[in-house]
């Protein structure tokens, strides 16, 4: 069998030619080094040990149990299960959101059909495209925004109503079958798509969406989603008038510069004879001058001759820049709108889609966006004193985010003063009450870094400072609920140099941890680097341990040489007592999973059950 590595690689390398076309891909999925490829990406998963429809889990994973999978992937009897839907709370809102749960075998399968597509579909995505993609996320969204969005006058705030649940089956099969010229591949795809779900265990059809929680869907949703980009770059090509260098000059400006040239040679004959308080005055009237013309675009607002439109999307949110009228920006929205109508059978949200000034303040990705009016100056290389900021995009962190966060964690209060304005108080978590120091000093570090990781990159990353110390307080309210006693005594039995530090044991001797100290300074880059295409297939190219597991046929717990050996694998290692011999083997190697013999993986089951 082939590697499987060598497989991606061949069809990543390969599918940089547009009009190839992808033949015999189902015959990957008889590939057993396919599918320890797939266990190894998602064993470690929180959800790969959550039960499907069928009751199964990723435990048990064995070389018999692969065998099993591509028997019926062979003779074309490998049927989905449907997903077992359950719903997980929206943040901020009453509303709930679907989740699709695969089962177990389901799960593999579709991990193997994720990398496939994956390594076709990858290398040809749009550069405009951050949502579901290797080393590629909200941040080098955002940055592309900041690097490419100077100087528009409009924003397009894009948002597809349901977007996942509303992607038309036959559409997607026919941009599949573009570059894949399989008919057995695409049946498999065809199941996928109509497995369905079961609810409260009456089973329901799909007719259109992605599968139900399957880890093959994103890549789904960036192949039907890849329509809309590819629209985009089309359009923007047929939009785009003229070049910023060959923009106008306002008449305001070159009136005022003129002005400022004439004055400056009118002094600039006899500057040797004038005296020093003639030579004060001149430079004060040049300088204000000079900050005059800084307050007047150097280039005509409105140019018919000079047109131009960016694009970015993430997942199903989209912004557009338009340098232009808003005649011309409400243009490019009924546009996008007829092509995601027509084209792809999914339908804008009239209320999430908006068109707005860029003086004003557009919402994307949960940050805020305008355009700089500044007229602030920085000297250049070459000496020369320019306008630096001006029609430069900002990024900015919405109040209402960390409040809402605030309000989420429950670390605050909102009370009313007599005069009925709003003060904030810190109040203590009841739910960390019954944890230890160390956990709830993790705890809220790992929020606070969280929040200030995403917002890092605003201009006013340093309003997080604010959220940090209602956290702060909370947190030494937390302690002092727990203890029983005040916040002063906290502080005076934690507070070392300044810093609030808990000390704890390891296994090594004792370390300490302190509150989060290193300041909330806005940062330039964002947390993925930019993206080498085919550089997402090197994390693949690793040694695969559970691979080795599975054929050395020793068991690690009697030590047995067997034919065949199972995979037993936990969800949390915390959850082990440590009282048998398993799971002393298991907290010593500190890994959920343990390669036993059948023999033994029952003995194991028979042990947790009483």
């Amino acid at each position: 069998m082939r590697n499987p590595i060598a497989v991606l690689n061949s069809l990543s390398e390969k599918s940089q030619a547009k009009e190839y076309r992808f033949e015999r891909l189902y015959r990957n999925l008889y590939n057993p080094e396919f599918y320890l490829l797939a266990y190894k990406n998602i064993y470690a998963n929180d959800g790969s040990m959550t039960m499907g429809v069928d009751g199964t889990t990723l435990d048990g994973m064995s070389s018999r149990r692969i065998e099993g999978i591509i028997s019926k992937i062979k003779d074309k009897s490998y049927q989905p299960h449907p997903a077992r839907r359950t719903y997980i709370a929206k943040k901020n809102s009453t509303k709930k959101r679907p989740l699709g749960i695969p089962s177990s075998d389901d799960k593999l399968v579709q991990e193997v059909v994720r990398m496939i597509l994956e390594s076709i579909y990858e290398p040809t995505f749009s550069k405009n495209s951050h949502g579901f993609r290797p080393k590629r996320s909200c941040h080098t969204a955002l940055m592309q925004i900041q690097k490419t969005f100077t100087g528009v006058t409009w924003f397009v705030e894009g948002d597809i109503t349901a977007c996942f649940d509303s992607f038309d089956h036959h559409v997607m099969i026919n941009i599949l079958r573009r570059r894949i010229n399989d008919e057995n591949f695409i049946g498999l795809m065809w199941k996928f798509l109509k497995a369905g779900y079961m609810e409260q265990w009456d089973y329901h059809s799909t007719y259109s969406g992605t599968p139900q929680g399957s880890g093959a869907s994103p890549v789904l949703a960036n192949i039907y989603l890849n329509e809309l980009d590819m629209f985009m770059e089309s359009y923007k090509a047929n939009f785009d008038v003229g070049s910023s260098a060959s923009r106008k000059i306002n008449p305001e400006y070159e009136r005022l510069r003129g002005n400022y040239r004439r004055y400056e040679r009118k002094y600039a004959k006899n500057w040797n004879t004038l005296t020093e308080q003639e030579k004060r005055t001149h430079s004060a009237s040049r300088n204000q001058m000079k900050a005059l013309m800084r307050t007047v675009p150097s280039r005509k607002p409105c140019d018919e001759t000079y047109k131009s439109l960016q694009y970015v999307r993430y997942a199903d949110d989209f912004i557009v820049g338009v340098i232009g009228s808003q005649e011309d920006a409400k243009r490019v929205k009924a546009d996008i709108a007829h092509f995601v109508s027509a084209k792809l059978k999914l339908t804008l949200s009239e209320e999430k889609t908006k068109i707005t000034h860029t003086s004003q303040r557009a919402r994307f990705l949960g940050y805020d966006m305008t355009v700089s009016k500044s007229q602030d100056v920085k000297r250049r290389s070459d000496g020369r004193i320019t306008r630096a900021y001006g029609s430069v995009l900002k990024l900015y962190l919405p109040h209402e985010k960390w409040e809402n966060k605030l309000r989420e964690y429950g670390a605050i209060r909102i009370v009313k003063n007599e005069h009925g304005k709003d003060i904030w108080k810190a109040i203590h978590r009841g739910k960390l009450t019954n944890k230890n120091d160390i956990e709830i000093l993790s705890k809220y570090n790992s929020e606070i870094r969280g929040f200030y990781n995403y917002y890092s990159l605003a201009s006013n990353a340093c309003a997080v400072g604010a959220f940090a110390s209602l956290m702060k307080y909370s947190m030494l309210k937390t302690f002092a609920n727990k203890y029983r006693t005040k916040v002063s005594k906290i502080k005076a039995r934690y507070v070392v140099n300044g810093a609030f530090t808990v000390k704890y044991q390891t296994t090594t001797g004792e370390k300490q941890a302190v509150f989060y100290n290193k300041g909330y300074k806005r940062q330039v880059k964002p947390l993925f680097g930019q993206v080498d295409t085919l550089d997402y297939l090197k994390k693949y190219d690793k040694p695969n341990a559970l691979a080795h597991k599975l054929r050395s046929k020793t068991c690690e717990l009697c030590g047995e040489r067997v034919e065949s050996v199972e995979i037993h694998q936990v969800k949390r290692l915390k959850d082990l007592s440590g009282d048998e011999e398993w799971e002393r083997i298991m907290l010593k190697k500190h890994r959920k999973t343990m390669a036993v013999c059948q023999k033994c993986h029952e003995a194991i089951h028979i042990c947790d059950k009483t």
